[in-house]
């Protein structure tokens, strides 16, 4: 019951977001997390469910936290944290290596959408599912849910994890 209702609201969530705005740059890099175990299907349906429900929350650069705002990397920190108790890094650098590459047509949702520009990491967000992702995109703006496919996205290397 829980996954139906996670996915009727990420089917009405999708269908109220628009447009993607530019990837930001994450925090400095941070001391190194604790590693990372394979998720199951429970868990990474419930890191999902968690990130469609902060679709709204304010965007704020070094947040980690609903109440204080997120910024993309404590976005995903929190929500891996609170739903499957996996510290992820803290910044889109070492979201880069964390868990294990994936090719796209391997993707399920509760997975890792890490961007690469000019041979570094510089956006992340959480893989939800039917080409879309969960993302805390910049400044002035709020937790969204956008495309892989859209115009800006679809440019931009991508590199996928499974945490």
């Amino acid at each position: 019951m829980r996954t139906l209702w996670g996915l009727l609201l990420a089917s009405t969530v999708m269908v109220l977001v628009g447009c993607s705005s530019a990837p930001t740059t994450p925090s400095a890099p941070a001391a190194a997390p604790q590693s990372a175990a394979r998720l199951t299907v429970e868990q990474a349906n419930d890191v999902t469910v968690m990130a469609i429900g902060l679709v709204g929350t304010p965007y704020r650069y070094g947040g980690n936290t609903p109440a204080s705002g997120f910024d993309c990397s404590g976005l995903i920190g929190y929500v891996y944290k609170q739903r499957a108790g996996v510290v992820a890094p803290r910044t889109t650098g070492g979201l880069i290596d964390w868990g294990t590459s994936i090719p796209e047509p391997s993707l399920r949702t509760g997975d890792l959408v890490v961007f690469v520009q000019n041979g570094r990491a510089n956006h992340a967000g959480i893989y939800v599912g039917e080409g879309r992702f969960v993302h805390a995109p910049s400044t002035g703006g709020t937790v969204r849910l956008d495309s892989l496919n859209s115009s800006y996205w679809a440019k931009q290397q991508v590199s996928y994890r499974r945490p």
